[in-house]
C-alpha cells in the first residue's frame, strides 16, 4: 500500500513544510504502508486549464503539467493532505490540484492534518464535504495543530504537543485500514 502525505501550500516561507516534515518522522519505520511526501509546489499547476471537465476526461489531459501530476496521484492508494487554513478555508493551490483530477481519486482513503490559527479545523470540515463528491473515504480521526500554541521563536518554528504523535499514529492506523477495505471499490 502506497500512501501520499501531499503538502498542500505552495506559499514560500510556508509553515507547511515543518508540519509535513513533521508527518514524515512519524511515518519513518511503520511497516503497514509506504508513505511518499509530494510536494505540491514541485507540480507548479495551472488553474483548471483543461478543456475537458476531468470526470470526462478519463486520465487524457491536455496539459503536461495535469499529466505529470494525475500519474503521481494516480500510483497512490491513499492520501494524508497536509493542509492549511486560509481565511476560514481551505488552501485555493490544494483545491485546485484536487479540482484538475477527478477518476486518480476515487474510492481512496484519505487523512487529514491541519494548521492554522484555530487548529485549521474549518478546512478540515470543508475538505471533508469537498472530497466525499468524489468518493473518497475521510478517517473519523484527524490532527489538528495550532500555530498559535504550538510554535516556538515567535511562530516561526513547529514545536506539536507531545500527544500529536500518538494521535497522528492513530489516524494513520484508521488511514490504513479505511483504505485496504475499500481497494476492491477503484475503478
Amino acid at each position: 500500500m502506497k500512501i501520499a502525505i501531499i503538502l498542500g501550500s505552495t506559499r514560500p516561507g510556508r509553515f507547511g513544510a515543518q508540519v509535513a516534515d513533521w508527518v514524515m518522522e512519524q511515518v519513518a519505520g511503520r511497516d503497514d504502508a509506504e508513505y511518499v511526501l509530494v510536494d505540491l509546489a514541485e507540480y507548479d499547476l495551472d488553474l483548471l486549464n483543461e478543456p475537458t471537465v476531468p470526470g470526462a476526461a478519463n486520465r487524457q489531459y491536455d496539459n503536461p503539467k495535469t499529466r505529470r501530476w494525475s500519474e503521481t496521484i494516480d500510483q497512490y492508494d491513499g492520501f494524508v493532505f497536509v493542509t492549511p487554513e486560509y481565511n476560514h478555508g481551505v488552501p485555493a493551490a490544494l483545491k485546485n490540484a484536487f479540482d484538475v483530477l477527478y477518476p486518480e481519486w476515487l474510492h481512496k482513503g484519505v487523512a487529514l492534518v491541519s494548521y492554522g490559527a484555530d487548529g485549521g479545523v474549518r478546512a478540515v470540515e470543508h475538505w471533508r464535504t469537498i472530497l466525499a463528491n468524489v468518493q473518497m473515504h475521510v478517517t473519523r480521526g484527524q490532527v489538528s495543530f495550532s500555530t498559535m500554541l504550538e510554535t516556538e521563536q515567535d511562530g516561526a518554528v513547529f514545536a506539536p504537543a507531545e500527544r500529536r504523535a500518538k494521535e497522528l499514529g492513530n489516524v494513520l492506523k484508521q488511514l490504513t485500514r479505511l483504505t485496504e477495505a475499500t481497494s476492491s471499490l477503484r475503478p
